[in-house]
């Protein structure tokens, strides 16, 4: 440090102790001689010279040209105004990292912000310890000094439930050494329970340096089900973001069904609400699965779809219409259609009617004599819920016996506990079976049963009742029919036999019912009730959904509770009951009292450049005093245009510059800011595509109109670019733009290959026969292209382009989700020929560089071209349309504005072999595609030249 300013190199500072010498040497070297003519010796005498020649150079050129070395000097120790304290050498560290729901979208920066931290810690000798704030760390610490440390980091993720630090600091932190003890803390922005103590313990042992997350934080809460859900959306940043609602569409492809735009928010405590009100049809709503934040991969953003979310269609079938008000009042149709149309979409019809209506329930009140081959029947082995209700007229049905779409065989006449003549008292109902579909729901004592049709004995007459009275006779039975079911309710469904529907337990009854379709709402306020809860599906931190591993039942109390520790947000199923549990929480900023935050602090301002110029701008002036020291006419017309020439190439941006100084192994470690302006994209066009000429009035071109094509396009089409498919994921995207910048450095410093920035594909509206080749990183949750786009994508793909498909998903570590349903999802209407793995002696391997592997970030996973045959030859020169794999190319190659790479590969120099050899698959790549397999060809060299020989030609 120099005063204010940092030294990236400062060894280099010691060619400063030079100066005096060159100061010296400059002295003692005159300036050449200036040769003058003159036609004899004699005139010579008495002539004086009017611009003497000086014996040493001029104090004031010496000073610049000192000048100008001491600068380029300076330039090269790479200079920092301002720059970050470097940490005190041989203080123990401490990561704490962020690692709950809210964590996702900046994990990858902080997972690499992190690495870097533990590798210089351990390379100065000091121990590094790991806290993840998800609520699971138990006992001490351990302060480790090996690679373990890089290891846990690479193998961490944030968790699908709210972030949560462990108790007592002290014995936490109980290893660690004596002396100074310095923490890293990697924040989401967010205070979560246990971060003031911690803030408070570590403060009290040593500096805190807190990192503040690359991108807001953001949480998705449902507030209201039912028929009318709403969502609401709260961020750390002030502009709201759309919600998506996805699901299958009617062929069964998951896909986006409505983007959900919120309302006005509101902003508290530098916490922003806005609520999302969920205006969908029921039959659009019916099919959401999930809804989620746009751009947003983290499992806070998420909110799962069960029941709740749907509103069955429900059809009464009864007995005619009423006669009067009162008889409408007292039918069992009013009481169904009261109970119902909180969680349903009731239609009232005839029984072909409803059948043709294709609803998801239908119930019949009170009616017999039923075809047993009927409409009905077929409907109800199909997957319909058939829910039937006794009556008088079913009593006295004297076929009863033999009716069809019974749960049971019934007694003709029935039961009458609460009559006149009778002996015995209305019986209450029984409590429900904690393994049933009434499981949890409370009994009021004033519920009684007056009458009810009677069952006849059986075997199977105790698994079928899922509702008995206190006497042990069934009030409710069931019975599967083909994929369908048939529910039977021993009592009417009007107060004459009892006294349920006038009752909040006949509700509820009810929508458990219904909720047994699969359509309507298991729990009306989302709370587990009773029995014991397994999940099925588990969100990852990343907010996608995967299958739960061995998954342990839950009691409903603690799943009433939300996420938490081992207890994932997901999908949870208990016996026929299914609801979600969503990680999406109140968020509240934290405060760092004490702390440093890194972006309180200036941020560093590299100081090479400027100094570089100002070393040219200094040359320059010392080039334009020799000259003047010269005189003369001509040497003041030279002068001149120097000046002007130079002052445009120091002045200019976009001036011509030579061929970018990179290394074989890449970007120089301080590579001068200007070298990357040629792949510069201007910040308010993240695809870099420039601004569209619009008619200034708005209204049309007055000349005829024509299409227009896309700059960048044009572009990649006369001077070779890569393009990369827009994914809707703006993090991503980002992550593939950044991926091509680096390799098209790396193919600009090593080959003849002088590609121009990356293009940004919009797969929907781009012009593929301008582009010759695609990256297409898989994410989850990604849209399907259109039928359109797929007819664009195969003739790009006939046409001798080739796609390179990223799946990003072979850590071994686990910590990237199985990307092969994604992969078949997007990539199954592409006309793609047989693939096989990349075999030894493929031209692939040897285009450039020879390879035996082609790793990225990740080094495992295999990758896939198209299976040669006796075609082959005959189809775009051989070259494989498609390269398959999943090692995240483009987290290799991804770097930043300075050239540095953006993320972590590997651990120490076997890392950054494995980055150079990722680098050397890239080059091996492009130029496979745009020399096609003429390595191959030069393997029959001796046999072409054989044949030609044969058939005499030269």
């Amino acid at each position: 440090m120099l005063g204010p300013i940092g030294f990236a190199t400062p060894l280099i500072l010691l060619a400063l102790a030079v100066l005096p010498l060159l100061w010296w040497l400059l002295r003692a070297l005159p300036p050449v001689p200036k040769r003058v003519r003159f036609p004899g010796t004699v005139l010579l005498k008495g002539l004086v010279d009017a611009n003497p020649v000086a014996r040493r150079t001029p104090w004031w050129l010496l000073l610049l040209r000192i000048a100008a070395v001491a600068a380029a000097i300076l330039a090269f120790a790479g200079p920092v105004w301002r720059p970050a304290p470097a940490p005190e050498p041989g203080d123990a560290l401490v990561i704490v990292m962020d690692a709950g729901a809210t964590a996702g979208p900046g994990w990858r920066a902080a997972q690499t912000r992190a690495l870097r931290a533990a590798d210089t810690a351990l390379g100065d000798g000091a121990p590094v310890a790991l806290l993840l704030a998800d609520g699971r760390s138990e006992g001490a610490l351990p302060f480790l000094a090996d690679d373990a440390i890089a290891a846990a980091l690479r193998a961490a993720s944030p968790q699908a439930w709210p972030g949560a630090y462990p108790d007592a600091p002290d014995t936490i932190l109980a290893n660690a050494p004596e002396g100074g003890l310095r923490t890293l803390w990697l924040s989401d922005g967010l205070d979560h329970p246990g971060r003031s103590a911690w803030l408070s313990a570590l403060l009290a042992r040593g500096p805190v340096d807190v990192v503040p997350p690359v991108s807001p934080a953001y949480s998705l809460r449902m507030v209201r089900d039912g028929t009318q859900p709403e969502l609401e959306l709260q961020s750390t940043a002030p502009e709201a973001r759309a919600v998506l609602a996805l699901g299958p569409d009617p062929q069964g492809i998951p896909r986006e069904l409505a983007r959900l735009e919120p309302s006005e928010g509101r902003s508290a405590f530098g916490v922003t609400s806005w609520p999302v009100p969920v205006d969908l049809p029921p039959e659009l709503l019916g099919r959401v699965t999930r809804f989620q934040i746009d751009g947003i991969e983290s499992a806070s953003a998420v909110v799962l779809g069960d029941d709740r979310l749907r509103r069955p269609v429900v059809a009464l079938i009864g007995q005619g219409q009423a006669t009067s008000e009162r008889q409408a009042l007292l039918s069992p149709a009013h009481f169904l259609r009261s109970a119902l149309e909180r969680s349903a979409r009731v239609i009232e019809a005839g029984l072909n009617d409803a059948i043709a209506a294709k609803p998801d329930v239908i119930v019949l009140m009170d009616r017999s004599g039923l075809d047993a081959d009927g409409a009905l029947t077929d409907w109800v082995a199909e997957g319909g819920l058939l829910i039937r209700f006794a009556g008088p007229r079913m009593a006295a049905d004297p076929g009863l016996a033999e009716e069809p779409l019974l749960p049971v065989r019934l007694r003709p006449g029935g039961r009458d506990m609460g009559g006149v003549l009778s002996w015995g008292e209305p019986r209450p109902v029984a409590p429900f079976a904690a393994d049933g579909p009434f499981a949890g729901l409370a009994i009021p004592p004033d519920v009684t049963i007056r009458a009810q049709l009677m069952a006849e004995p059986s075997p199977d007459l105790p698994s079928r009742s899922i509702a008995v009275l206190s006497d042990g006779t069934p009030l409710v039975t069931r019975a599967d029919s083909g994929d369908g079911q048939v529910v039977l309710f021993h009592s009417t469904a009007n107060a004459d036999w009892s006294s349920l529907p006038i009752s909040g337990l006949f509700v509820q009854m009810l929508e458990r019912l219904v909720a047994g379709a699969g359509r309507a709402t298991a729990e009306p306020q989302g709370q587990p009730q009773g029995g014991s809860w397994t999940a099925t599906d588990v969100l990852s931190g990343f907010g996608r959904l995967i299958e739960a591993p061995d998954a342990v039942p839950v009691a409903a109390e603690v799943l009433a509770d939300g996420a938490a520790p081992d207890l994932p947000a997901g999908i949870y199923a208990s016996g026929e009951r299914v609801m979600a549990l969503n990680a999406g929480a109140p968020l509240a900023l934290a405060g760092w009292a004490g702390a440093t935050v890194e972006s309180a602090r200036p941020s560093g301002i590299p100081l090479a450049g400027w100094l570089l110029i100002a070393a040219a701008a200094v040359l320059i002036a010392d080039l334009a005093g020799s000259a003047a020291l010269r005189g003369g006419r001509r040497s003041g017309r030279v002068t001149a245009s120097l000046l002007v020439v130079a002052s445009m190439l120091v002045l200019l941006p976009t001036a011509p510059r030579a061929q970018v100084p990179f290394g074989d192994n890449g970007p120089a470690d301080q590579p001068v800011p200007e070298l990357l302006a040629p792949f510069e994209v201007p910040q308010d066009d993240p695809t870099g595509a420039d601004d569209a000429q619009a008619d200034p009035d708005g209204g049309a071109a007055a000349e005829e109109p024509r299409a227009e094509v896309d700059p960048d396009l044009a572009r990649a089409a006369s001077e070779f670019a890569m393009g990369y498919v827009l994914t809707g994921n703006a993090e991503l995207d980002e992550l593939s733009r950044a991926g091509l910048t680096g390799l098209s450095l790396t193919l600009y410093s090593r080959t003849t290959v002088e590609p121009t920035p990356p293009v940004a594909i919009d797969l929907e509206t781009a012009d593929l026969t301008l582009m010759t080749f695609l990256y297409w990183p898989i994410g989850p949750d990604q849209p399907i292209p259109s039928a359109d786009a797929y007819l664009r994508l195969n003739r790009f793909l006939r046409g001798g382009g080739m796609i390179l498909f990223d799946t990003r998903d072979a850590d071994l570590a686990g910590s990237a989700a199985d990307a092969s349903d994604d992969l078949r999802r997007l990539a199954g209407p592409l006309d793609m020929p047989p693939l096989q793995e990349v075999p030894q002696d493929h031209v692939l391997t040897r285009s450039f560089y020879l390879l035996e592997e082609m790793p990225g970030r990740f080094a495992d996973g295999d990758v896939w071209v198209a299976a040669t045959s006796t075609e082959a030859g005959t189809v775009n020169d051989g070259v494989s349309p498609v390269v398959i794999g999943g090692n995240s190319w483009a987290e290799a190659w991804a770097i930043d504005d300075r050239g540095l790479p953006l993320f972590a590969v590997g651990a120490g120099m076997d890392g950054e072999r494995q980055r150079e050899m990722a680098h050397r698959f890239g080059v091996n790549l492009i130029m496979y595609v745009l020399t096609g397999n003429y390595k191959s060809d030069q393997i029959h060299v001796p046999a072409l030249l054989e044949r030609l020989r044969q058939e005499g030609q030269p």
